[in-house]
């Protein structure tokens, strides 16, 4: 008997892989396919062995795939074999009969965990043709279903460059609230206290952990801090705020507090400032990201600021 539902299993799933080949861009399909895998653990188990049926195909020649699609006597096969086989050929003629479909289908459903170590950056491409830049330090997990294109942002940075797909929105979930969009440009960091987004291009859609939202277009950004309540728009230079894809920090009129805020990220040694007025100093400048020491240097000439060296290897701006 528990064969028997195995089977049954096995072959709703087929049939399910056959539909989706057929209409891979079919969002009620997907919810349908999304809502049938989510019933029973076996669902999911027996349909991602088609999943990964079909992927194995791209190796195997065309004259054995050919080879699995020839009939057998069915007298000479035990009812498994026979189920077994006709699976495998159905994946075989969707692999040589559905190739671009099957393709894309691929870029339907997919698992991964980006990292990026201190002070390294780097750039991925999703399945969907969506591109990520990670700044250092950062840790995320994707998870691309039928039905959606989830991102989950546990620490650092990411500036997304969504492609657009109406019927799965692009959704990226941080401690504090999410982000959705159906296809953008937009930059999300995720520090202890607060989620910061930044919109380059397009539109995208801010919420908490209640039900405050916030609508933001090209040129605005918001936030979310520790509670989950959401900012207002307002307006953002997002270059300057994704210079670091450049590998360039980029300050305009920023106080030396937000200055060593932003250096700190790339430095392995502390950098603090002292507290009070030399806080408060503005500066506007350029620097690498790769040589913030480099910052040090010039500021003592650009402000009336001396750098202190301590034991512990920590470097503080004090007033000269």
């Amino acid at each position: 008997m528990k064969q028997h539902a195995t089977d049954s299993v096995r072959e709703q799933a087929a049939k399910w892989f056959a539909r989706v080949q057929d209409a891979p861009r079919d969002a009620g399909l997907l919810a349908q396919l999304e809502a049938w895998l989510a019933v029973d653990p076996q669902h999911r188990e027996e349909y991602q062995q088609l999943v990964r049926l079909w992927q194995a195909s791209d190796f195997i020649p065309r004259q054995r795939l050919e080879a699995l699609c020839q009939a057998e006597p069915v007298r000479q096969l035990p009812r498994r074999r026979l189920l077994q086989r006709a699976l495998a050929a159905s994946v075989a003629v969707v692999a040589l009969g559905l190739g671009w479909g099957g393709w894309q289908y691929q870029q339907l459903n997919h698992q991964d965990t980006l990292q990026t170590a201190f002070g390294e950056r780097r750039q991925v491409e999703l399945p969907d043709g969506s591109h990520l830049d990670l700044n250092g330090a950062t840790d995320l997990q994707v998870d691309f279903s039928p039905g959606r294109r989830h991102i989950v942002l546990r620490t650092g940075e990411a500036m997304f460059s969504v492609a657009h797909d109406s019927a799965r929105p692009f959704v990226v979930d941080t401690a504090q609230g999410k982000v959705t969009v159906t296809g953008t440009r937009f930059d999300v960091r995720q520090d202890p206290a607060a989620t910061r987004v930044a919109v380059e291009q397009g539109s995208v859609r801010v919420q908490g952990k209640g039900s405050a939202l916030a609508q933001l277009s090209a040129g605005q950004g918001s936030h979310i801090d520790v509670q989950g309540n959401v900012a207002a728009p307002y307006a953002v230079n997002a270059a300057e705020l994704t210079a670091w894809r450049q590998g360039k920090l980029v300050f305009d009129n920023a106080t030396l507090a937000e200055v060593v805020a932003e250096a700190s990220r790339y430095r392995t040694q502390p950098l603090r400032v002292a507290p009070g007025k030399v806080a408060q100093l503005r500066l506007s400048s350029t620097f690498s990201i790769d040589d913030t020491d480099a910052l040090l240097r010039a500021l003592p000439s650009i402000l009336p600021v001396a750098i202190k060296d301590h034991e512990d290897g920590s470097r503080e701006i004090i007033a000269k």
